[in-house]
């Protein structure tokens, strides 16, 4: 380990102020501290202090090295500091001392203290090199000169860089992730990929999809990264990039500004990560961000692991109404024949997760594994709608659900308190700190999310209620603004914000209690505005061919059957590519067909499956014909819109 690769200019001051060697070691501290590799200077200033009573670390000759091992290290590193007046720093040979080396090393990191210690006892013997590095006249020649003198030293680790240099490790690192882990996550890496390529730089990327961690990086891999990026709209594993420089961005940003953030990423022009204090393993980001962004990452943690129990349990349901007799019992629909009771029964168990899971990584994704428990029972106490008069057997009292809302509420309220309760337990003694997680935490989080649900599910419920009666109310034109609405939305930004909204306020209307034809429609009209960018662009490649490059029109085709299973996402390469002519044809399309659905009153009982739950859907007829009329609208803007390409590829 070479003394230049633990030092940089924030960490040299040529200059040192003070006269004492209790100053002297404030000063030093805080230059290690500008590093960026200290967790806590307080506890690191306390090791060195500590190592100093042990005995002085001058070594005579007007220099001195001052090191500790401590765990409020992230990352080993170094210090430096001149004083040309001297310092009496309590040498054995009682000279003052004018270098000053702070060596800083984690706990765990072997001897690495000591070999860095060794190192700059074998170079700093040299006077005339002790004289040149006092009378250095900037920074840069000062670490200059350790390199060469090291360089002059230890001429074997020459051959030992080189080696290094032709190293198979990729310099830049990524990591891409989001809510649904399905096509963004996917696009991202890619495009980072291309990118990198492009610019002649190594490049691994590491995918957090639907079906778990893919390409997944090694420590190895980290610990030899310039940089990582991590373009993501839920919580990742981060604890392993602590004392890394770390590009944290949205995922949108690693499919549309790929190529800023790789000339970014080796330049190091990113904050170097530091994980939290307990650890958590999910922390995305070091850096300030507003509260709607820091919002709708935890509601995407929640709804991304929400999704499978939706949709899975959601078709299966869908399929129980398909294969049931409606006429044998109208009140018991879905359960009247053997086959549909066994798929409602299955559906329905899973479909009752949504909620609990919701809430309970929500919950996670602020205050990490703690949470997960806390948010996980106010989701379920939410779901059932439990109140103090009805557990206390008062008269008249029933339980109220508080629904979709209710979860959310209990997964962001969930989440603070155990943050809360981290801090009031952080005064409790070290030997302690295993009895949190597993008896604290849970205990005291569980009883004081219970009796907040208790209190708020009558009035969520309330608010519920109201917006059920509302969507009743609504006909005619309203319902079909609505649907306008919301299948416009799903356009927007074909799986970011405006989409997940659209789609999260449809899948909530199928949570509540004895759902009807009025949140069927919904859910129909979000699925049909989700489908008809896909396909608007299939039929434009097929149909406007001299809109678009050989290559688009390729790619174009697989859109048929993204859009058909309701993968919105499949439009985005040519929504980016030409964002103000493709994006309001889709827009308009969709706000058209999610109209038409309303309009012919078609109904979903299933959150997800495109064109193969369509035998569920209510009136599924006008329901493809209202997908076909909206995609053909958007092809033909797309077409009109885009002007045609000099030369067809």
């Amino acid at each position: 380990m070479r003394i230049v690769d633990l030092i940089n200019k924030n960490s040299v001051k040529l200059d040192l102020n003070t006269k004492s060697k209790l100053d002297v070691v404030d000063e030093l501290v805080d230059l290690v501290n500008d590093s960026g590799n200290l967790n806590d200077k307080n506890e690191y200033k306390k090791a060195i202090l500590a190592r100093e009573k042990l005995g002085t670390t001058a070594i005579g000759e007007g220099v001195a090295i001052p090191h500790a091992k401590n765990k409020s290290v992230n990352k080993a590193c170094l210090a430096a500091g001149v004083s040309k007046e001297g310092i009496d720093y309590e040498a054995f040979d009682d000279s003052l001392s004018h270098l000053f080396f702070m060596i800083a090393a984690p706990d765990g990191a072997n001897d690495t203290h000591l070999e860095v210690l060794s190192r700059l006892s074998t170079i700093l013997m040299d006077e005339s090199f002790r004289n040149d590095l006092m009378n250095s006249p900037s920074v840069e020649e000062f670490l200059d000169l350790i390199d060469e003198k090291e360089k002059e030293k230890f001429p074997e680790e020459e051959v030992e860089e080189e080696t290094d240099t032709k190293s198979d490790l990729p310099t830049v690192l990524a990591v891409t992730a989001c809510p649904t882990g399905i096509a963004h996550t996917f696009m991202a890496a890619e495009n980072l990929s291309q990118k990198a390529d492009a610019k002649g730089i190594s490049i691994k990327v590491e995918t957090n999809g639907s079906a778990g961690i893919k390409n997944a990086l090694t420590k190895e891999e980290i610990e030899h990264a310039t940089c990582i990026i991590v373009a993501a709209d839920k919580n990742v594993e981060m604890a392993r990039f602590n004392g890394k420089k770390v590009i944290i961005t949205k995922v949108a940003d690693g499919i549309h500004k790929a190529d800023e953030l790789i000339d970014r990423a080796i330049k190091g022009d990113a904050p170097i990560y530091h994980a939290s204090e307990d650890n958590s393993s999910n922390e995305v980001s070091n850096e300030k961000e507003g509260i709607g962004r820091q919002f709708y990452k935890h509601l995407m943690n929640g709804v991304s692991h929400m999704l499978p129990f939706v949709v899975g349990g959601g078709i299966l349901i869908a399929l129980a109404f398909l294969l049931d007799d409606y006429t044998i019992n109208p009140a018991n629909f879905g359960m009247n024949t053997p086959v549909a009771a066994f798929f409602k029964t299955i559906g329905g168990q899973a479909f009752g997760f949504m909620l609990p899971v919701l809430a309970g990584y929500i919950a996670m994704s602020i205050a990490d594994r703690p949470g997960l428990a806390v948010g996980f029972v106010g989701g379920v106490l939410a779901s059932s709608g439990y109140t103090f008069g009805n557990i206390m057997n008062f008269a008249d009292a029933s339980p109220v659900s508080a629904g979709f809302l209710g979860a959310l509420l209990a997964g962001f309220v969930g989440g603070y308190l155990v943050l809360g309760l981290k801090k009031v337990f952080n005064v409790l003694p070290d030997a302690l700190e295993g009895i949190k997680p597993v008896l604290l935490y849970p205990v005291c989080g569980i009883l004081l999310i219970g009796l907040i649900m208790l209190a708020v599910n009558p009035v969520v419920g309330a608010i519920n209620t109201g917006l059920n009666n509302f969507l009743a109310s609504m006909s005619g034109t309203s319902k079909i603004i609505l649907g306008t609405i919301l299948g416009a939305m799903m356009a927007i930004d074909m799986g970011g914000p405006f989409n997940k909204a659209a789609y999260v306020f449809g899948t909530a209307q199928l949570t509540v209690v004895n759902a009807g034809p009025e949140q069927f429609a919904i859910m129909a009209a979000v699925m049909i505005g989700g489908m008809v960018p896909p396909i608007a662009i299939a039929l434009a490649t097929t149909f406007f061919k001299n809109r678009f490059t050989e290559s688009e029109r390729k790619s174009g085709v697989v859109n048929y059957i993204m859009g058909l299973s309701f993968i919105t996402e499949g439009a985005i390469p040519f929504a980016a590519a030409d964002p103000i002519h493709v994006i309001p044809a889709c827009i308009v399309g969709s706000g058209i067909a999610g109209a038409l659905s309303m309009a012919f009153g078609c109904g979903l009982r299933a959150p997800h499956g495109g064109i193969f739950v369509l035998p569920t859907i209510s009136n599924p007829i006008m329901y493809f014909v209202a997908l076909l009329i909206g995609s053909v609208v958007g092809a033909l803007l797309i077409g009109v819109l885009k002007k045609p390409l000099d030369k067809v590829n």
